[in-house]
């Protein structure tokens, strides 16, 4: 097969079903003969070159081996696999994680010359997590994630194992050998005592660690998670210790502020900065927000007076996400929340963590991966974030459980914003003079209800309004032609999608 038909038959074959072959094949896998721990279930396909396709599965030729070693290295020793996509349910492990002199299955990834691999779910080991990804991405290999529904049956396939390796965390060694970012190494500027003793009692509390927090076992617990390191017997913060725990943050890195922002009907302008520890930081910005939102409420013109409290539980969901998943190496930007007449923006410096794409952050239907695992999880360990969907489940329930549009993402350099509309005729088309100068009352009606369930169909249209064929088609192709929708496909089968880059007037 010459490179050209290559080409075209990778362009031309569907990821979804290999990621669904690495599933079934993953079901396979044959747990270790021990009681003292829970092997994973793990699944890998090679697609080669020349067209043919070879699976493996945790211990399918030897007690141990790994899927990926095996359909690379055992099945596949000697061919030349360069050009071959991979496929596998787990993250591959990482360098450093098998101990000294042990080669990783990302090094055998690389060694291979794989050219693209899709990764069904991180491997919640601290040794490894999103480090496998990070070494594929480093050597130049192109990586994506499983469908959000297949990462599901994943986990739930790996249930005990992922209990497991959480609580194995907790008295791991760390992986120096291989780091996301400087954030993760000790800061040596920095000591204990620049520790919140506030923020450390309420992360013993939420976590009923039971001892003090000047303990040997509590400094274990913050060793294994990352947060500090040993440096000649002594523990120093690490960078993420001294974010999440740390009184004053900012002094070591500006970045870490929170800076919130509400504009009034009336143009007064409202600032707010929360420093100190981020673990403490949601709670702060909850109190601030039901402050200031029932203030612009109570000082808004009588033709706005009957708006109702925008829910909080998005809101929270979108902040702690922006706080755990942002990009700290962007030094010059800080998370920022700014609420106005008409939105609720969360600001979260950098763009979705590759391989997520915007386009998925917008459809809802990104994979989950963190790019900060360790503040992730100690946020997950204090309960502030849904879990690993980014918060995905919480912003597709706003119409049906609020009435309230889908939110919408965007990425303006350097920020990933999300838009939370207050309410249905806060959407941009009707905040527009010149738009609304062209809509009747019934066409108003229509356009909000298109904003709210995001896409529909003519017939959808026509029996939510109980009107005839006639008129919804009439009123969509007005929205059309006004720029509110997009169409997509054609004849019977076109769905309308409310156009959430819409502008705002100025």
């Amino acid at each position: 097969m010459n490179k050209k038909s290559v080409e075209k038959k990778f362009k031309e074959f569907e990821p979804r079903k290999y990621m669904k072959m690495a599933v079934k094949v993953m079901k396979k896998s044959i747990q270790e003969p021990r009681s003292d721990k829970k092997s994973p279930k793990v699944g890998a396909v090679l697609l080669m070159p020349d067209g043919s396709i070879d699976t493996g599965f945790r211990g399918e030729l030897r007690q141990g081996d790994h899927a990926e070693f095996t359909v690379l290295d055992k099945k596949h020793e000697k061919a030349d696999l360069t050009g071959s996509y991979l496929f596998a349910t787990l993250e591959p492990c990482a360098p450093g994680s098998r101990g000294p002199g042990r080669v990783c299955c990302a090094e055998r990834i690389v060694s291979a010359r794989i050219k693209k691999m899709w990764i069904g779910i991180e491997d919640p080991d601290p040794m490894v997590d999103r480090k496998g990804i990070k070494c594929l991405q480093d050597a130049g290999i192109k990586v994506k994630m499983f469908d959000q529904d297949l990462q599901k049956i994943i986990e739930k396939e790996n249930l005990e194992f992922i209990k497991q390796a959480r609580e194995r965390a907790e008295n791991a060694d760390k992986n120096t050998s291989f780091v996301l970012s400087d954030f993760e190494k000790a800061n040596k500027k920095a000591s204990l005592s620049d520790f919140s003793n506030e923020a450390l009692e309420f992360y013993k509390k939420e976590t009923n660690f039971k001892g003090t927090i000047v303990s040997k076992d509590f400094f274990n617990k913050l060793y294994h998670k990352g947060l500090v390191d040993k440096i000649a017997g002594k523990y120093i913060p690490t960078g993420i210790g001294l974010i999440l725990f740390g009184k004053n943050p900012e002094d070591f890195y500006s970045q870490v502020t929170l800076k919130g922002t509400i504009t009034y009907p009336d143009r007064r302008v409202g600032i707010k900065d929360f420093k100190g520890p981020l673990v403490l930081v949601p709670k702060a910005f909850e109190e601030w927000w039901y402050s200031v939102l029932r203030t612009s409420i109570d000082r808004s013109s009588s033709q706005r007076s009957s708006r109702t409290d925008f829910p909080y539980k998005p809101i929270r969901e979108a902040l702690v996400n922006a706080l755990a998943h942002r990009d700290y190496d962007c030094k010059l930007a800080l998370c920022h929340v700014e609420i106005n007449e008409h939105t609720i923006i969360v600001k979260s410096p950098g763009r979705p963590v590759a391989p997520i794409s915007l386009e998925q952050m917008q459809n809802f239907n990104a994979p989950y991966l963190s790019r900060n695992p360790q503040i992730f999880s100690v946020f997950d360990e204090l309960n502030l974030v849904e879990g690993r969907g980014l918060g995905m489940n919480t912003y597709r329930s706003l119409p049906q459980e609020y009435n309230i549009p889908f939110p919408y993402f965007s990425f303006k350099e350097p920020f990933l914003d999300l838009i939370f509309y207050r309410s249905s005729k806060d959407i941009p088309p009707l905040t527009d003079k010149k738009i609304l100068d062209q809509l009747n009352s019934d066409e108003i009606r229509g356009v909000e209800h298109v904003f709210i369930v995001w896409q529909i169909s003519k017939n959808d249209y026509a029996e939510h309004f109980n009107y005839n064929n006639r008129k919804a088609e009439r009123h969509l192709e007005h929205f059309h032609k006004l720029g509110i929708i997009n169409m997509l496909g054609a004849g019977p089968s076109t769905v309308y999608m409310a156009n959430r880059a819409f502008p705002f007037s100025e």
